[in-house]
């Protein structure tokens, strides 16, 4: 599935990075999620994160986006330390866009009325708006549904909705979580295509999280594997899936991408 880009990343090594953690540790009670972890994502980058279900991935956006604090380390967006930073004042300040797993549009709403209703609120101008809005529909393919409510779109309709419900505010960054969660093949293709143009045409840098790791290795520049509170490996994807440490703890090591 997909054709991995082994040697983009040559292109990224004098990038300066845009998102960093610097030994960061996080506890929820006595139980430790994230045991210093150390990583950054460069400008432009499309960047992976892998491991199952539960070890810290959707943690670490929230991390990003101040929704929580660190226990322990440092994070940094543009060089800038932003701990302190609110997450509103976060996300607007960075220009972080957002796509969770689940949700983030008004069921109730239809495609075309979820726009504006987002719109309303992070674009100011609403000239302006109403002109992103019909990009983004002509981008993703949307002028046939735009009037269909959100809860009868498809898997792959809404999940364009989401993507284009986060870049109204033609974010900088921006943070899929699960994107390829519960979709048939055909639309993860359709939805790894939609990253790499966004990344190509918008020069966004983008994070993704995912659990399977054939979907998002064929669509990202680099990627790190978490098990057990720490970063095991991390790489461009050619060369994880021959890393020891992740075939023992995720891979195996008769993985392959086709």
């Amino acid at each position: 599935m997909g054709i991995i880009k082994p040697f983009r990343i040559k292109s990224f090594k004098n990038k300066k990075p845009i998102i960093e953690f610097e030994n960061v540790s996080l506890s929820y009670g006595d139980r430790l999620i994230l045991d210093n972890i150390n990583f950054k994502i460069n400008q432009n980058q499309i960047f992976g994160m892998l491991g199952p279900n539960g070890v810290g991935k959707s943690t670490i956006f929230n991390l990003i986006t101040g929704l929580i604090s660190p226990k322990n380390g440092k994070i940094k967006i543009n060089g800038e330390e932003v701990n302190k930073f609110p997450v509103y004042q976060r996300t607007r300040s960075f220009k972080i866009g957002y796509v969770p797993q689940y949700g983030g549009y008004f069921n109730d709403l239809t495609l075309i009325d979820n726009l504006k209703a987002i719109g309303e609120i992070v674009v100011e101008n609403k000239i302006l708006m109403n002109d992103r809005i019909n990009y983004l529909i002509s981008k993703f393919e949307l002028e046939n549904i735009k009037e269909i409510k959100a809860k009868f779109l498809s898997g792959g309709q809404k999940k364009k909705l989401v993507i284009a419900l986060a870049l109204l505010s033609e974010p900088k960054v921006l943070l899929l979580d699960e994107c390829f969660a519960a979709l048939d093949i055909l639309t993860i293709k359709m939805i790894q295509e939609i990253i790499i143009n966004l990344q190509q045409e918008n020069q966004i840098t983008i994070c993704i999280c995912d659990h399977q790791a054939r979907d998002l290795l064929a669509c990202v520049d680099a990627a790190m594997i978490l098990s057990n509170c720490k970063i095991i490996a991390q790489d461009t994807p050619a060369n994880l899936i021959k890393n020891i440490n992740a075939q023992n703890a995720y891979f195996g090591s008769s993985f392959k991408i086709s």
